[in-house]
C-alpha cells in the first residue's frame, strides 16, 4: 500500500466532544479522496489562572497541534465550538502565534474550510464559522463552503450553512449528529481533499 502524498490538517478544539465529532466525520471525507490523509489536532485550553497548566500529552483524543503541522499539511479544515458567536478562546490563542508562518506565507494558497457546533440552533453557526475565515484569509489560504449541489443543505433542520459544516449540539451537548449534518460534514471534508490534489497537480 502506498503512503499518501498529500495530509491534510485538521485542526480542533472540542470541550465537550460535538466538534470533535465533527472533526472525526471531516477526516472521514478527506481519507474517502485517493492518496489524501488526514491529520488530526488540537490545541490545549486556556486559563484565566496564570500557574495552570495544561499536560504535554492530552488525557485523550488529537494530539496538541504544532507549527510544523502547518508547513507540512497540504490543506486545512478548522473547527471550534461558538463562544459568543465567535470561535473558542483556545482557537484564537493558537492562532494569535502563528505570525512567524504568516510572515514566510507558510499557508498561501493551500485550502481551506471551517466547521463549528453549537448550544442553540441560532447561536452563531455561522458568525462563529465566518470568525475562524478571518485568520485564515490574513494567511492567504483559499477558503471552500458547501454549495448548494448538495442537496441537504436544502432540507437540514439541524444545521449545515454554506460558509461551512455545523451541528446543534444542544444545550448539554446531548443531540446526536443528523444524517443531514453527517453528510455534510464528510462532503466538506472530501471537497478539501479533492481541491488539494488538483491544486498539487497544477
Amino acid at each position: 500500500m502506498n503512503a499518501p502524498d498529500l495530509t491534510i490538517l485538521v485542526l480542533y478544539y472540542s470541550r465537550h466532544g460535538a466538534t470533535r465529532k465533527l472533526a472525526e466525520l471531516i477526516a472521514q471525507g478527506i481519507e474517502s479522496v485517493s492518496g489524501c490523509d488526514a491529520r488530526l489536532r488540537t490545541v490545549p485550553a486556556v486559563s484565566t489562572v496564570a500557574e495552570a497548566v495544561e499536560p504535554e500529552v492530552p488525557k485523550e483524543g488529537a494530539p496538541y497541534v504544532e507549527l510544523r503541522d502547518l508547513e507540512e499539511c497540504a490543506g486545512l479544515a478548522l473547527g471550534s465550538p461558538t463562544r459568543f458567536g465567535n470561535m473558542a478562546a483556545p482557537m484564537k490563542y493558537f492562532w494569535d502565534g502563528t505570525s512567524s508562518q504568516w510572515l514566510s506565507g507558510t499557508l498561501n494558497g493551500k485550502p481551506a474550510c471551517v466547521f463549528t457546533s453549537t448550544g442553540s440552533l441560532h447561536g452563531g453557526q455561522e458568525t462563529t464559522l465566518m470568525s475562524m475565515m478571518i485568520p485564515l484569509l490574513h494567511h492567504g489560504m483559499l477558503l471552500l463552503g458547501l454549495p448548494y449541489t448538495q442537496p441537504e443543505l436544502m432540507t437540514t433542520s439541524s444545521g449545515g450553512t454554506p460558509y461551512g459544516a455545523s451541528h446543534w449540539a444542544g444545550v448539554n451537548g446531548t443531540h446526536p449528529i443528523s444524517e443531514e449534518t453527517r453528510i455534510l460534514t464528510i462532503a466538506l471534508g472530501r471537497r478539501l481533499a479533492q481541491t488539494a490534489r488538483k491544486l498539487r497537480e497544477n
